[in-house]
């Protein structure tokens, strides 16, 4: 566990970064050096004096290659990956050796995504990639990869599916060069829980703050992810767009929408030109029907760069909320065109081909967003639906499953898994799902009429009234007229078989309010009145009625003019969360 202080000193972070941005920005590592530029600039008012400036010479003094290489990196910077190898592969300096290195992994990914067909090449198969795996662990065992090398030592293990070498690659490489926010992101990747995350060893370095907020985040570890990503910002990072992206992400994941959207339009008051995770904003206003926000979005970032891929998605997230689901799914392929490896993209293209009632496209799309990051529970979460359509309710269930181990604490999951369970008469499972749903803080307002209308099924009378009454205390929550006025006749004929008449007269009042039980209630209201009449005859059939009720009936009783009530969670059956 983490210490919940950080502690570092912001000048020698302020010479970190400015000496990290020199040697990415060399070996041609253009988004580390642009993230690492982007925290530099938030410790703008931090000023270093000549003594504490740790930049190494060596970064920028010449030396016989160093034409050769100003050569290569104005080809690499061009894309001309191949030229850029070609001219530099006998420099032996460790920034042209990477260069020349990374130079060929990039133009065989280049050259793959150009290739791409509707089917995806598989990466065992890719020689150029295998070769260069093989350079690489030469250059490792004869120990001649720096921090930069590892990094793409990593990357291609990775690749290739080695994931155990690859990590063990990645942990070396953040040991000597931690200022990478690379190699960060290419571990994290491979991390898939705490366990996981808690047996690495790595290096006691400022930089490790940033990764561990990061990886809570993506472990679903909410209120750790935000402590962090709280107290960089107190250390300086307050107006970093990163960080605070991050803190929205955080806030919507437990489901604060509104505070998320806030926070994104501080950054946007910042950098008005930044598109970076604007894509995840398009995804809240999408989720808040805010069209007009989103409309000015999608315009703004079209302005900015129409062939971005943040804002191929935003624009698709815009047709889509128009209900234009064919022009939705262009832009989302447009965005997968740029780049294959867009999770987000294959996700939002999966609910885009659902709404269209194209199983097979849906499939297709939620199955490669789990290919790229299995942590995705909507592409897990969207194959159980998907499969729940196509009458396949054991693949259902089983993708579902695996959207609520990501997404424990999210009542939507959980309750798309008791159903699934329902629908295959696991009945006991189903009971534990709705009852879980409930106490994890029900989104949807589902869970109580499931547990009830499931305890009703089973003659279970005494639980089935317990969570119906808990279900009609708040009316207005329930859009559903149907299920309301089920709940009141329910309780209305409960509370009257029990000889409850209070109780029974309240709700058959409510049952009035309906069509679907205002002759229903005129009866029970009848029968009510009858009864008075007959206790009023005879007072000792009270005193005679409560010696013969069994304990379990006097348990159920709800007194509804004091409020109290038997909730689900007071219940006899108990089953685990």
């Amino acid at each position: 566990m983490e210490e919940s202080t950080i502690k570092f000193n912001i000048k020698e972070v302020k010479s970190d970064l400015l000496r990290a941005i020199i040697e990415c920005s060399q070996r041609g590592l253009l988004h580390a050096t642009k993230w690492l530029a982007e925290l530099n600039y938030s410790l703008k008012d931090v000023k270093l004096e000549a003594h504490e400036m740790t930049t190494d010479i060596s970064l920028i003094e010449s030396n016989e290659e160093d034409d050769i290489y100003t050569l290569a990196k104005t080809y690499f910077d061009l894309k001309e990956y191949d030229r850029a190898s070609y001219f530099i592969e006998q420099c032996k300096t460790p920034k042209a050796r990477f260069l020349y290195l990374y130079s060929r992994y990039l133009s065989g990914e280049k050259k793959r995504i150009d290739d791409t067909t509707d089917v995806p090449p598989d990466p065992l198969k890719n020689e150029s990639l295998k070769q260069l795996c093989v350079d690489l662990r030469k250059d490792h065992l004869e120990g001649n990869l720096d921090g930069f090398g590892l990094y793409l030592f990593g990357v291609t293990l990775k690749k290739l599916q080695l994931l155990r070498e690859a990590t063990d690659a990645l942990v070396e490489s953040v040991h000597k060069k931690p200022m990478h926010w690379g190699t960060w992101l290419e571990l994290a990747a491979l991390i898939t829980d705490r366990e996981k995350l808690e047996s690495l060893t790595l290096p006691n370095h400022w930089m490790k703050h940033f990764f561990m907020a990061h990886m809570y985040l993506e472990l679903q570890l909410l209120d750790e992810s935000l402590a962090l990503y709280c107290e960089l910002q107190s250390m300086g990072f307050e107006k970093n767009g990163y960080v605070l992206a991050q803190t929205a992400i955080a806030v919507y994941q437990r489901r604060d929408v509104d505070n998320a959207i806030e926070t994104f339009k501080r950054i946007i008051k910042e950098d008005p030109y930044c598109l970076d995770n604007m894509d995840t904003y398009s995804n809240l206003l999408y989720v808040k029907e805010m069209k007009v926000e989103l409309a000015f979005l999608a315009h703004r970032a079209t302005e900015v760069d129409k062939y971005r891929l943040e804002t191929c998605c935003i624009v698709g997230n815009y047709y889509s909320l128009r209900a234009d689901h064919q022009k939705a799914v262009m832009y989302f392929q447009r965005a997968l065109k740029l780049n294959p490896q867009y999770v987000s993209a294959w996700t939002l293209l999966g609910h885009e081909f659902m709404e269209m009632k194209n199983t097979n496209g849906a499939i297709h799309s939620y199955r490669q967003a789990i290919e790229v990051n299995r942590r995705d529970y909507r592409a897990w979460y969207g194959l159980g639906q998907t499969y729940e359509i196509l009458k396949m309710p054991f693949y259902g269930l089983y993708y579902y499953k695996q959207a609520q181990l990501l997404r424990p604490h999210d009542s939507r999951m959980v309750l798309a898994l008791g159903e699934a369970y329902e629908k295959q008469d696991k009945i006991q499972d189903a009971l534990k799902c709705y009852y879980k749903a409930c106490n994890v803080g029900d989104i949807e307002g589902m869970a109580l009429i499931k547990l009830a209308t499931l305890y009703e099924k089973l003659g279970e009378q005494e639980h089935a009234a317990a969570a119906y009454t808990e279900f009609v205390m708040d009316e207005f929550r329930n859009a559903d007229r149907a299920e309301l006025s089920h709940a009141y006749k329910y309780l209305t004929i409960f509370h009257l078989k029990l000889e409850q008449l209070d109780q029974a007269n309240h709700y058959a009042q409510k049952c009035l309010q309906f069509d679907e039980t205002k002759e229903e209630a005129k009866a029970l209201l009848r029968t009510i009145a009858q009864k008075r009449v007959k206790v009023e005859e005879n007072p000792m059939m009270v005193d005679d009625m409560n010696e013969t009720d069994p304990v379990d009936q006097q348990a159920a009783r709800t007194d509804v003019t004091s409020g109290s009530q038997l909730s689900p969670m007071n219940l006899s059956f108990t089953p685990t969360p």
